[in-house]
């Protein structure tokens, strides 16, 4: 392999590490795959390697069916977690810098997923509940505009069997996301929730929550955390204050995710969490907090530190 091969072989690295980290929801799972994916390019023989004639497609489907396996073995990890698990929040100013841009040239489908919006923690929850083959093909399809017959090579089925996959997927994410607001009206609703908790106001705090909202804190069993989700608008309300009151000399800063304005929280120059809102309209038509998503697994908070 010459070096302009080789050049060109690493400048694939940010669209796989995206590509993987939306099929998996983790920094170090999305790495793991794609150095998995370049070490089996490697151990391939040099005639091997002359064989593949589009090395960028061979890496997507490689690096596809690694995340493919990885997924059915992760929710048995999951079980044996230490509380609660989110996947991780990244700031929009490290998403393009690690994982390049979406392709302008790809199939762009009509359910095209935003690229700010797809590493967002609001659909990864979402990507969640998915089966494994079908987050996949909705990450290949719907995200990357990969067609159904690229994807099927990737995930060893037919193009129908993607196609329908897709539709199964978009149909979930969509169901769930029914009711989610535009970001300028999720930052308005996250700067009234600031307010009210700076000022220790239970009522105004409250009166942003849903009333069955949930908060769940990730901590990974490395930091003090909730093990459980805490449930209902009072309950956050003092979950949230106790913890302030507990911690008067935490700086809170906001910065811009997938999902608009987070707050990144912790002593002077060390981010210790961030905290999401997912926000959603009521019955009523009031946008309201519907979930708290705490992240405060240190070994995942690397790309908030300064």
């Amino acid at each position: 392999m010459t070096l302009a091969g080789a050049d060109e072989l690493q400048a694939e690295r940010p669209r796989l590490l995206g590509m993987a980290f939306r099929m998996l929801g983790t920094m170090a799972d999305a790495e793991d795959a794609v150095q998995e994916a370049y070490l089996r390019w490697h151990r391939l023989a040099d005639d091997e390697r002359q064989r593949i004639r589009m090395p960028a497609a061979w890496f997507t489907r490689v690096t596809s069916r690694i995340c493919l396996d990885e997924l059915g073995s992760a929710r048995a990890r999951r079980e044996q977690y230490v509380g609660e698990w989110l996947p991780d929040p990244v700031p929009q100013e490290r998403a393009t810098e690690l994982f390049g841009g979406l392709e302008e040239s790809l199939v762009d489908p009509l359910d095209r997923i935003e690229f700010d919006e797809s590493v967002s923690t609001a659909l990864l929850v979402v990507l969640e509940s998915l089966t494994p083959a079908e987050r996949v093909v909705f990450v290949l399809h719907d995200v990357f505009g990969l067609p159904f017959g690229e994807i099927a090579e990737a995930v060893d089925r037919k193009p129908d069997a993607c196609r329908q996959l897709a539709t199964s997927a978009r149909r979930h994410v969509r169901e769930r996301r029914e009711g989610d607001v535009p970001t300028a009206l999720h930052d308005e609703v996250v700067q009234a929730f600031v307010a009210a908790a700076r000022g220790g106001d239970i009522s105004a705090l409250t009166a942003v929550l849903d009333p069955s909202v949930e908060l769940r804190s990730d901590g990974g069993g490395l930091v003090s955390a909730a093990r459980k989700p805490v449930r209902g608008a009072l309950n956050v309300t003092r979950f949230l204050l106790g913890i302030m009151e507990k911690q008067p000399d935490t700086e809170v800063s906001a910065r811009i995710t997938g999902d608009g304005m987070a707050l990144g929280f912790g002593p002077a120059g060390v981010v210790a969490g961030v905290l999401n809102l997912h926000v959603r309209l009521n019955e009523s038509g009031d946008a309201q907090v519907t979930d708290v998503w705490i992240a405060m697994n240190p070994e995942r908070l690397a790309l908030w530190q300064a």
